[in-house]
């Protein structure tokens, strides 16, 4: 089985030569939630950044379910729906005209995407704000916004960096229960946190990453063994030290 997510050697420099993420190697299958944990700075944001094509790299490959986000960048997006840890929208669009654009972006078909919006901005509860303004959305929701606005073209891969941060216990429930229908439908997730709780009960695969360097990744369970994620996580990054 191919994987929806593969990144080879993938190494990012910053000036004065330092390695902001150093040969890092990892993959994510279909249907797989795959948790990257790590301290700030240690790289995460950096890696998401060149796997959904933001930030350019020289050193490794980023593969999106087997296309190079070197060579075929245009293909690796319209696979992909990545939602930053603070999304940065249109303020002077309502939410109903943002979520059309992010359709037709991606080619959705009208029937589609009524029936999407519908469903998503019920279960986030914003229905009655998309004729708002962006501007006078607080930031829970713009997030719910733009994580609706991901969910439009079901991507193959959905990549979300610190994606609970400032949502309601409601929404972090109807977030897991869609990244869950989303890998049921052979689609991929892979997302950072610090809420380590959250990733243990979440996520299939989980990675640690310290200044830049890979330290441990494979099953939750192989992973955590007989203690809990938290204990694993600073046992490792304590050794490292």
């Amino acid at each position: 089985m191919q994987a929806i997510l593969e990144i080879r050697n993938f190494t990012k420099e910053y000036s004065q030569g330092k390695k902001a993420v150093d040969n890092l190697s990892l993959s994510v299958m279909p249907g797989e939630i795959h948790g990257f944990i790590g301290h700030n700075g240690a790289g995460k944001t950096t890696t998401i950044r060149a796997v959904v094509g933001v930030m350019g790299f020289h050193e490794g490959e980023i593969l999106i379910d087997g296309h190079s986000a070197k060579t075929e960048p245009v293909t690796c997006k319209l696979l992909t729906a990545y939602i930053p840890d603070n999304p940065d929208l249109y303020d002077y669009i309502t939410g109903i005209q943002y979520l059309n654009y992010m359709a037709d972006m991606f080619s959705v078909d009208r029937k589609a995407r009524e029936e999407r919006v519908r469903k998503y901005a019920e279960l986030f509860g914003i229905t009655d704000s998309l004729g708002n303004l962006v501007s006078f959305y607080s930031h829970g929701m713009k997030q719910k916004l733009a994580l609706i606005g991901a969910f439009l073209h079901e991507p193959k891969l959905l990549v979300l960096d610190e994606p609970f941060v400032g949502l309601d216990p409601e929404a972090a429930f109807h977030l897991k229960q869609i990244m869950g229908d989303l890998c049921g439908r052979g689609s991929a997730i892979f997302f950072s946190t610090h809420v380590l709780d959250v990733a243990e009960k979440l996520c299939d695969q989980v990675s640690i990453i310290k200044q830049g360097k890979l330290i441990l990744s494979g099953s939750m369970e192989t992973v955590r063994g007989s203690g809990s994620l938290e204990d694993v996580f600073m046992e490792v990054v304590e050794h490292e030290k």
